[in-house]
């Protein structure tokens, strides 16, 4: 990205945050948390791993919601809708919750306004595979 296309992300985001509440509708996909069970209920083999299984866990957290955040974004854009996916408002989540009611046990995950665009859809602009995926092994060309 080039200075100029980053310092333009940057300023729409900044926009976007500013006039968050004038979108005709604002979604906060949200999953209950599940709860590790105790370290000593576990069997021993498992216990013995238990803070590297929680790591595994907080990391793989978000791996069943923005698959279907990113359904909802092409479902809007085949109804001619915009969206995206923000996570600003994790910085002020309790706050979020708060105002909506959202349940202690509960987290959210993305705030994506959805409304008619002011403008058309202009073309996506995606770099070459080339340029972000690997063949077999890191830094390896992609050949396609």
């Amino acid at each position: 990205m080039t200075d100029e296309q980053y310092q333009r992300m940057m300023s729409s985001g900044a926009y976007l945050w500013e006039h968050m509440g004038t979108a005709p509708v604002l979604l906060v996909p949200c999953l209950r948390d599940r709860p590790v069970p105790p370290r000593e209920t576990l069997p021993l083999a498992m216990q013995e791993i238990y803070a590297e299984e929680l790591a595994y866990t907080d990391r793989i957290r978000g791996a069943s919601i923005y698959p279907a955040v990113q359904n909802i974004i092409l479902a809007c854009r085949a109804f001619g809708l915009g969206t995206l996916i923000t996570t600003n408002h994790i910085r002020c989540e309790s706050e979020v919750k708060g105002l909506l009611g959202i349940p202690e046990h509960v987290t959210t995950y993305a705030l994506m306004p959805i409304g008619y665009p002011e403008d058309n859809f202009g073309p996506v602009q995606r770099r070459p595979v080339s340029e972000v995926a690997y063949d077999n092994r890191w830094g390896t060309v992609w050949p396609g």
